[in-house]
């Protein structure tokens, strides 16, 4: 035993040694190698706009260094990325951008705003270009921006207008004895009908439509611009798949040239004036963003403007760069109010909701930080429920013609499994001192005395958020429970129902931010920093990837987003203010 004993000990001893001696070089490689990463931007480039790796708007901060130093390809945020293009206008070695094959997970406000900055960096006399060999309705859309745009011979093209779809469980809650026990405030309130109804009520179908209307019609309005192609008639192409060649495509003049990848290039090194049997010289804009990051803009004023990103849905605890905790938000927050070198406060949102008490929470510590300082909302591709609820009293709101915001409504689901219980001969009694004295168990049948003491706290939440919003907007209560509901709007349709102040994107409410603290010249500091370490990322030791990263790759990126949606919707307690569906535009 003793022999086994040394040997297993000398085993573990091994591997511990393997171990400290890999992370070591690792330690050392970073500490040393850092700058190393650094790609050089060559004279005559062109910066390739491949997004695969760029989702958040924010990348995160944390407090252990380390953390950010592993975070691998998703170097880069959204927002980096949008000041790299602004850079490259007045970047003499860039001389143009390429779009080939492009596919990213960002939403359509993100897409509209990347969109106005290419237009920006059209304007300044260098080229964007695109091809693909299969375009989607989605890339389309970004794409059209183009110069230039390629279709390969043999590709297609989807431009058909917007759907959605809803599933309803009611009929299977009854054949399986598993019932979602709903509780809500708002008509619209729809994240709870799939679980009441077997077919969708006019009320939310009133409310589908008429978002998928106005996030076309800013689809379409921009696509008319720059393709000098009438709105009607694009309206036209759409209704009768009148695109879906690249010869239809063509016909239609979405596109210009049907070819090869290898003739794209071609026209492009006939541009750069480059040799036919030579590259043109290319620079990804992750690598292109990591460069831009090394020179930030105004570096010798001291005015700062604090950009807090809350991104994600709302939870309580720390936070994340995946969902938003009061804890990083409030510290923010707190951090950039006593810092007497940031003179305003940019609030970055992208988030469906989620807790009502972590909202709340929240909206407490904007209303402090508001009397200090001005604080400007920018709203991402989501501000809804629980996202309009901690933007609502910000000095002024910004939101792109997608945004999807609004959702001012309540719910609460239980799940209840006493039907099935029963079914399968397992039964469940409870013994009390008082009468209301038992928690709510998903084996016994909700109770009148539950149900009627839960309703009334969703009444009183509900009331407190529509005052919210009412002393936020300097509306009053009629008037935002009458556009309330749990209703969801578009930033447009929210621009015309005093919900938003203004149409437009970060650039603006940064703007708007300088001219409420009556600065001109100033450098941005991002906001919030995770108190997480970096023993936190290899909790699955002795595996590199994370458990999450292992089952991405084995299921794909698209199923690994319904698995994070289930699991998601698994962890909400308490009481929700958050969107009613997750609307995905494709």
């Amino acid at each position: 035993m003793r022999f086994l004993g040394n040997v297993l000990a000398t085993i573990v001893g091994l591997f511990v040694f393997i171990m400290i001696f890999v992370f070591g070089i690792i330690f050392i490689g970073v500490i040393f190698g850092g700058d190393s990463e650094i790609v050089k931007v060559e004279n005559n480039s062109v910066i390739e706009l491949n997004l695969k790796n760029v989702g958040s708007d924010y990348k995160g901060k944390f407090t252990d260094p380390l953390v950010t130093l592993f975070q691998g390809e998703n170097r880069v945020g959204f927002t980096e990325v949008l000041n790299a293009i602004e850079n490259a206008k007045t970047d003499d070695n860039i001389k143009g951008i390429t779009i080939v094959n492009n596919y990213s997970m960002l939403g359509m406000a993100q897409l509209k705003e990347l969109r106005d900055e290419l237009n920006r960096f059209k304007k300044s006399g260098k080229f964007i270009v695109s091809y693909a060999d299969v375009y989607s309705q989605k890339e389309y859309y970004l794409n059209s921006v183009a110069d230039t745009i390629y279709l390969n011979p043999l590709g297609e093209m989807d431009f058909k207008g917007l759907s959605s779809e809803v599933m309803f469980f009611k009929d299977l809650q009854e054949k399986t004895g598993v019932k979602m026990e709903v509780i809500r405030h708002g008509k619209y309130k729809s994240a709870v009908e799939p679980f009441i109804s077997d077919n969708m009520s006019d009320a939310n179908r009133e409310q589908i439509t008429a978002l998928l209307n106005s996030v076309w019609s800013g689809i379409v309005s921009d696509i008319a611009t720059s393709r000098k192609i009438s709105i009607e008639q694009l309206n036209i192409v759409a209704d009768g798949l009148l695109a879906r060649t690249p010869e239809m495509a063509k016909t239609e003049k979405l596109i210009d040239k049907i070819g090869y990848e290898d003739q794209f290039h071609a026209g492009i090194k006939k541009a750069l004036k480059v040799e036919k049997d030579k590259d043109y010289k290319k620079i990804d804009v992750v690598d292109y963003a990591l460069n831009n990051n090394t020179k930030p803009k105004n570096e010798s004023s001291e005015n700062r403007i604090a950009v807090i990103y809350a991104q994600g849905e709302i939870r309580s605890g720390e936070g994340d760069v995946n969902y938003i905790g009061e804890k990083s938000m409030n510290r923010a927050l707190k951090e950039a109010r006593d810092n007497k070198n940031i003179k305003a406060i940019v609030l970055r949102i992208d988030s469906p909701g989620g807790s009502a008490l972590t909202s709340e929470l929240i909206w407490r510590e904007i209303e402090l930080t508001k009397k200090v300082k001005p604080v400007v909302v920018s709203m991402g591709n989501v501000a809804a429920s629980g996202g309009y609820y901690i933007a609502c009293n910000a000095d002024k709101i910004f939101a792109e013609n997608t945004t999807i915001t609004g959702s001012i409504g309540v719910f609460g689901m239980l799940p209840n499994f006493s039907t099935l219980t029963e079914k399968i001969g397992i039964h469940t009694e409870q013994v009390s001192t008082h009468t209301n004295s038992a928690s709510y168990s998903p084996f016994v049948p909700l109770t009148d005395n539950f149900r009627a003491f839960t309703q009334e706290s969703i009444e009183r939440i509900y009331k407190t958020f529509v005052n919210r919003v009412a002393t936020g907007r300097k509306m009053t209560f009629e008037q935002v429970d009458e556009i309330g509901q749990g209703r969801v709007w578009t930033g447009a349709e929210a621009l015309k129902i005093g919900l938003v102040d203004e149409i437009g994107g970060m650039d603006k409410a940064l703007a708007e931010a300088a001219k409420l603290a009556k600065i001109k010249e100033y450098r941005t500091v991002n906001f919030p920093e995770f108190d997480k370490d970096f023993a936190d990322m290899f909790a699955g030791f002795p595996f590199a990837s994370s458990k999450a990263a292992l089952i991405e790759e084995e299921i794909g990126t698209e199923n690994y987003k319904i698995w994070q949606r289930v699991k998601e919707i698994s962890n909400r307690s308490g009481i929700q203010t958050v969107m009613p569906y997750e609307l995905i535009i494709k």
